[in-house]
């Protein structure tokens, strides 16, 4: 197969661009077993022509080529098996995954893909006119239906089996029909491209012209305008033929179509991906499937799929900006409230940056604006300054937000319950300042400090540079999260050793012996909250591992109630004897706490 691609391929090389420069030739792509990390080399088939040959197994995701081990020189393109790829193109979609022999001109930039597939394509229409069938690729769910987009031109083209005329089809109807044992050449009127459909078991056809579609929509029942208004998809950026948007699903049914009318229509497969069709009926949602999803639908091989947002296995941050860089993300934290919001506090450098799922570039967001905007799929990347950060990133509506942390150089405790037993003005004349950690910027401690119970109106706060522009507070004592300009903490006399922390605003006021440092509250997740019955606790830190504490103290500071748990997965604590309120939930081992808040309803 090898001799006869680089004929046909070669036959095709007649155009000269540059190409001094090309030392080597790679694939790289998601479709590839390296992903967009690692590069695939190809094999240099002919020197003359620059050809370059690789059999490799490909997934159903995008590729491109580039040379010499960089992107300085790349080709993409949106056409699949075969086109000419372009400096910087688009990247090409891979119709299905399999096994392929793939050439590329480094001179043109022209490719072809060879899937093995026993029905193909022949004709003058054809591009390699009756001397070489284009091999069509098997529908996912149908093991009898095949497709293909391509350029046809002027003439006649047939059906046929395992690249022999012993089994073939034909008939003298276009662009749909029946073919039959050694019917009549199908005539293809006008050059153009084409998405092209046969089922080898009732010879079924169906030539469907591709045209430049002003829009794609969802429309249906089980969306949110129903059969009356569609939602609208947004064009990739990068290929042309791919459709993208965020849509809530519902129980019910849905198509696709084009230009907001119902001329072209495609319907068929199963919920939540498979391959459409022209003539393919409502596609059926049921109810358990119903939330928010990230939709692409690719006009070209009619491949939809929908991924349910609050199913992201991981966001990610990647970029020249990120520690990481380019090569590998940096993980954020999912909210164990709402799904789609992921959080993460890093430190960035000069550059630029994304988010995207499931360490993958199937699914991302950029944008030109900064510190916040909203990102698009496949938007420009974020220009990011450097800074410390505490990043905001919405899964559904692509909202984010940079944060600067900023590094204070004295954060004091004030109020009428602190050792001055009096409220400061913008001096500080009565602030009892924390030591900050020198590992830590963000981490203020105290070894010992005296408090009197809170009068009437009174309590204490924490405050940055001795006045009041930045404070916290917050009514849960000992353990809480303060927020800027939060109610005043309501303490109990005693002697405490305190920690804080700046960036969080979480705070902790325990025994002057104690060892504990306080963590970020962001380590752990609490859910459901508000709770009813059962609180459940996810640990992501390795300071809090082996046996842990849970303590619930309500805005009091009064203990509620403990329990101590092995960390293994999520640790469920019981609130079913717990009343409406407030509370703080408190974890802690014998060197590290961490507090959050807490709702419990009824």
């Amino acid at each position: 197969m090898k001799s006869r691609l680089l004929i046909l391929l070669s036959a095709l090389c007649m155009t000269f661009v540059m190409n001094a420069q090309v030392t080597s030739v790679a694939i790289i792509g998601s479709g590839t077993a390296g992903g967009w990390d690692t590069e695939t080399p190809m094999e240099l088939a002919d020197d003359t022509l620059q050809l370059y040959y690789l059999k490799v197994n490909l997934t159903a995701n995008e590729v491109k080529f580039r040379a010499n081990n960089a992107w300085d020189i790349n080709w993409g393109a949106v056409d699949f098996p075969l086109g000419t790829g372009v400096q910087g193109g688009p990247n090409i979609p891979v119709a299905v995954a399999g096994e392929y022999e793939i050439l590329f001109s480094a001179i043109t930039g022209e490719y072809f893909f060879y899937y093995e597939s026993p029905i193909g394509i022949i004709g003058s229409a054809t591009p390699y006119g009756w001397d070489e069938d284009i091999n069509l690729f098997p529908n996912a769910t149908d093991t009898n239906k095949y497709f293909i987009t391509l350029p046809l031109i002027q003439g006649a083209a047939k059906f046929r089996k395992d690249d022999l005329w012993a089994t073939n089809w034909g008939s003298e109807n276009f662009p749909s029909g029946i073919g039959t044992q050694d019917g009549k050449d199908i005539p293809i009127p006008n050059a153009g491209k084409y998405s092209i459909t046969f089922d080898k078991s009732t010879g079924e056809y169906d030539f469907q012209e591709l045209i430049d579609f002003k829009s794609i929509g969802i429309i249906g029942s089980a969306t949110a305008g129903g059969w009356d208004n569609e939602t609208p998809l947004t064009r990739d950026g990068g290929n042309a033929d791919v459709w993208k948007g965020t849509v809530n699903i519902k129980e019910g049914e849905f198509k696709f179509r084009a230009d907001s009318a119902w001329t072209i229509s495609w319907g068929g497969g199963t919920f939540p991906s498979d391959t459409a069709s022209l003539t393919g009926g409502n596609i059926a949602v049921t109810a358990d499937q119903a939330g928010d999803y990230l939709v692409t639908f690719n006009t070209k091989s009619l491949i939809y799929n929908f991924l349910k947002i609050e199913d992201f296995e991981s966001i990610g941050i990647i970029g020249d900006a990120t520690p990481g860089g380019w090569d590998n993300e940096t993980k954020m934290i999912q909210d164990a409230n709402d799904k789609s919001i992921w959080r993460l506090r890093v430190d960035l450098v000069a550059g630029e940056a994304k988010f995207r799922a499931n360490n993958d570039w199937v699914f991302n967001w950029g944008s030109a604006d900064f510190p916040s905007g909203t990102g698009v799929q496949d938007g420009a990347n974020i220009p990011v300054v450097a800074g410390d950060y505490k990043i905001t990133f919405n899964s559904t509506t692509g909202e984010y937000n940079f944060e600067a942390v900023v590094e204070y150089d004295k954060i004091s405790l004030v109020g009428n319950a602190g050792p001055f037993g009096d409220w400061p003005g913008d001096d500080d004349s009565r602030d009892t300042y924390l030591n900050k950690n020198p590992n830590d910027a963000n981490h203020w401690t105290l070894a010992s400090v005296t408090l009197k119970d809170t009068p009437v109106d009174g309590g204490i706060k924490f405050r940055a540079e001795a006045a009041w522009a930045i404070n916290w507070g917050s009514a849960a004592f000992p353990v809480g999260v303060g927020t800027q300009n939060g109610a005043n903490i309501q303490c109990t006399a005693g002697t405490y050793k305190i920690d804080f922390r700046s960036d969080t605003g979480d705070y902790a006021f325990a025994e002057p012996s104690s060892t504990y440092d306080l963590l970020s509250s962001d380590v752990i997740k609490i859910f459901p909250n508000p709770a009813k019955d059962v609180l459940n606790v996810e640990i992501n830190t390795d300071a809090l591992r082996g046996n842990v504490t849970a303590t619930l103290f309500n805005i009091n500071g009064e203990q509620i109630k403990s329990q101590i748990f092995q960390v293994n997965g999520i640790a469920k604590i019981n609130v079913s004897d717990v009343i409406a309120g407030n509370y703080v939930l408190r974890i802690s081992n014998d060197k590290n706490l961490v507090a959050k808040s807490v709702l419990i309803v009824k």
